[in-house]
């Protein structure tokens, strides 16, 4: 069997456990450039010609690391941190470190043999790099706006600079994204794709591109478990009947990006606004609906990105 080596990611440093025949080595190693290059020596060190890594997926603090990795040649594998924790609990595992969350990974490496993973290709990661960047401008100018609200007048001036500056670079990075999808033809095919969809918009078009990849998947119920649309249902017995809420145990920053084009679809997406009216005719509350319109929203982006064919209402309406 090959050897695993388990990865438990932080944002300055992570931790390695190479488990062999039963038996750790573990190392502390800083999460840079350098840090990558000093765990392959240590590989090397170990004797180590063939190992299957795997990591939690912790979003921009891990994929450089997973990148490095799948370029040396090694298996890697990104999987979901849900899994590392219920595979935790079926181990009735009680302790809490960092040293002992990479050996948990290995076991479960080993154990589970996850999929290797592929990195994105490089026009998605700079797509998803300038997408965190508007996020964060845009955080930084709510915040900014928010504190004009009780602010003395002697720092209102100063709070319109700075909120006047983080508008320039707001447009400047939106701008750059409309120049990156255009020049890249794939990303450019499925924008077009996703402009046939009725509620879809150009914030949700950039978020879908950058964070959905509907290769990924094997079917459109993959894609809303993957962004926590999936209903949960919470009943035990006979005594127990709560009510089904949304899973929100996937992606929230898309989750988020679904909820405006969703209320905007059930007023203008034939399929959703019919979809929509059926369930509030039969009782349904106000946000079952939403989450349900969100939902088949999902299912119609992942039905026209993997077949490449537009929106057509009239056909779907025709196959309902």
């Amino acid at each position: 069997m090959k050897m695993v080596l388990g990865i438990d990611i932080a944002k300055r440093k992570f931790d390695v456990a190479l488990l062999n025949e039963g038996k750790y080595k573990t190392k502390v190693l800083e999460n840079t450039p350098a840090g990558f290059r000093q765990l392959i020596q240590w590989l090397d060190k170990q004797g180590v010609k063939d190992v299957h890594a795997c990591l939690e997926a912790t979003g921009a603090y891990g994929t450089e690391l997973a990148t490095f990795l799948h370029d040396c040649g090694l298996t890697v594998s990104v999987v979901n941190p849900a899994q590392i924790k219920g595979f935790a609990q079926s181990e009735l595992s009680r302790t809490k470190t960092d040293k002992a969350d990479a050996r948990l990974i290995a076991r479960f490496c080993q154990a589970n043999q996850p999929a290797p993973w592929q990195p994105l290709p490089l026009a998605v990661r700079q797509l998803r790099a300038l997408a965190r960047r508007l996020d964060a401008l845009s955080e930084m100018q709510r915040m900014e706006t928010n504190r004009l609200e009780s602010a003395d007048s002697m720092i209102v001036p100063s709070i319109q600079e700075i909120n006047a500056q983080l508008e320039q670079q707001i447009q400047a990075i939106r701008q750059a994204l409309r120049n990156h999808i255009e020049q890249h033809p794939e990303l450019r095919d499925k924008r077009i794709l996703l402009e046939s969809i009725p509620g879809i918009g150009e914030v949700t078009i950039t978020q879908i591109l950058g964070f959905l990849t509907p290769s990924e998947f094997t079917g459109a119920k993959q894609v809303a478990a993957f962004l926590g649309l999936n209903p949960r249902q919470h009943q035990s017995g006979s005594s127990v009947r709560g009510k089904a809420r949304l899973s929100k145990t996937g992606d929230s920053r898309l989750r988020v990006a679904f909820y405006m084009p969703a209320i905007v679809a059930m007023r203008y997406n034939p399929i959703i606004k019919a979809f929509s009216q059926r369930l509030l005719a039969a009782g349904k509350p106000k946000m079952l609906v939403v989450g349900a319109a969100m939902r088949k929203l999902a299912h119609i982006v992942y039905g026209v990105l993997k077949s490449g064919q537009p929106f057509n209402a009239k056909l779907a309406l025709a196959t309902q």
